[in-house]
């Protein structure tokens, strides 16, 4: 400022009026560095993980971190991000917030901190728990022995309001996107959430008050379902099989319950001494469901548990070509159980030759 201007202020401003200005310009502008540049603390573990979903506006992302008590003002959080320009440079992501971030800082974090890897993973209908936890060491780096450890959790069942002494046959085996830092307890919640969406369902309440079925039996009969076959279009020919022995008080004598019990092996192949085995998961020693679900099943096999195919049978046999023979009678299931055998013997004397 050349001394004209110094001159022309000082005949427009007395020196108190100068200092005031001058004390009102620092003033807001310390204000506006405590408030935007001072770290803001949140009294819990950190980080925190926040997700910022797609097509998600700066007000919803603002709103979720004032919520999660990360922040304690909107207002300054939408200050800072219009500072940045930054309601179009939000990228969709997890990202781990540290504590003590100021706004500008966290606006940073979101514009340009790379958020957490999502990993495509597919969970296999009817899989076995400790399969589930070798799958996601493998695909997760999820640590198998603390899966297996929540699986028996009472605190983490009562948590996930699972009424079981195990999440075995409580997870959905689907298709899922999983942040890569994502955590046991995360991963399993969310399996299991997956799962209850379909028993929350009015109709399927509806269904098992039909079938005087709770979602426990009704998740029990769906794994032996999906341990039958590797058929989806047999599901409910099979479950219409397992609800008319149950009718009638039949052995369910279903193979997958004894593969069950003999799972550590490192062949599952059952010999006539395993039918023997004394255990309420032997449905060939004890009548009705076993205890538990032996695997988690796959929405199909649930679907088919809840609506099976009314038919007259009673038995089923492989038929050598990935389904099964089915029968109404004992005559006709020992006919079907000779051509299985048949065909056996000729895969064997073919592999030999």
């Amino acid at each position: 400022m050349n001394n004209k201007k110094i001159t022309g202020l000082k005949s427009i401003l007395s020196r108190r009026e100068i200092i005031f200005v001058v004390i009102f310009f620092f003033s807001v502008l310390a204000i506006l560095v405590f408030t935007f540049f001072s770290p803001n603390y949140y009294d819990m573990q950190e980080p925190v993980k926040i997700e910022v979903k797609k097509g998600q506006t700066l007000s919803q992302i603002s709103d979720t971190l004032y919520n999660r008590n990360i922040i304690p003002s909107k207002i300054n959080m939408k200050i800072s991000a219009l500072i940045y320009g930054a309601e179009r440079k939000l990228k969709a992501g997890r990202y781990n917030i540290p504590n003590g971030l100021s706004y500008l800082q966290l606006v940073e974090l979101l514009i340009d901190g790379p958020p957490d890897a999502e990993i495509l993973v597919t969970i296999g209908e009817g899989i076995w728990q400790n399969d589930l936890a070798k799958l996601l060491k493998e695909q997760l780096n999820v640590d198998s022995a603390r899966v297996m450890e929540l699986s028996r959790s009472r605190s983490f069942l009562n948590a996930l309001g699972i009424d079981a002494d195990n999440l075995e046959g409580y997870l959905l085996p689907e298709t899922y996107y999983f942040y890569s830092q994502s955590d046991a307890e995360e991963i399993l919640s969310k399996l299991s959430a997956q799962m209850n969406n379909i028993f929350e369902d009015p109709k399927v309440i509806d269904r098992m008050k039909e079938l005087k079925m709770n979602k426990h039996q009704v998740l029990t009969l769906a794994s032996i379902i999906d341990g039958e076959s590797n058929l989806f279009s047999e599901f409910k020919t099979i479950s219409g099989v397992y609800h008319n022995r149950l009718r009638k008080g039949m052995l369910l004598q279903a193979d997958p319950t004894v593969q069950y019990l003999i799972r550590d092996r490192r062949k599952n192949k059952i010999y006539f001494k395993d039918l023997e085995i004394d255990s309420k998961f032997n449905t060939y020693k004890y009548p009705g469901l076993p205890p538990a679900p032996i695997n988690n099943p796959g929405k199909d096999a649930i679907i088919a548990a809840l609506y099976p195919e009314s038919h007259k049978y009673y038995y089923f046999v492989a038929n050598g070509q990935g389904g099964h023979f089915f029968s109404a009678n004992i005559s006709d299931h020992n006919r079907n159980v000779r051509k299985y055998r048949e065909w056996r013997s000729k895969q064997k004397l073919n592999a030999n030759q």
